[in-house]
């Protein structure tokens, strides 16, 4: 594991990539689908709380039906 050129410690990024580089091809995979999944679980929060959120602001008033065309039109002017 090499120290950045500036003698500060390596990230954990660093760290664990350094580690998965010891794991065994079968372990690699492995750690690969877990991290997958993982992510995947995160965004599906994410995505649930953005979407209460918005439901929240329709409910309030602050947003109003909006068809494709017209946020195409937004987006692009």
């Amino acid at each position: 594991m090499k120290n950045s050129s500036r003698g500060k410690s390596p990230s954990r990024f660093h760290i664990v990539v350094d580690a998965a580089d010891r794991l065994t091809v079968e372990e690699q995979e492995t750690l690969v689908e877990v991290l997958h999944r993982r992510l995947a679980g995160r965004r599906r929060v994410e995505l649930a709380a953005d979407i209460r959120a918005g439901q929240r602001e329709f409910e309030q008033g602050a947003l109003r039906p909006t068809t494709p065309d017209e946020i195409m039109k937004e987006i692009l002017s």
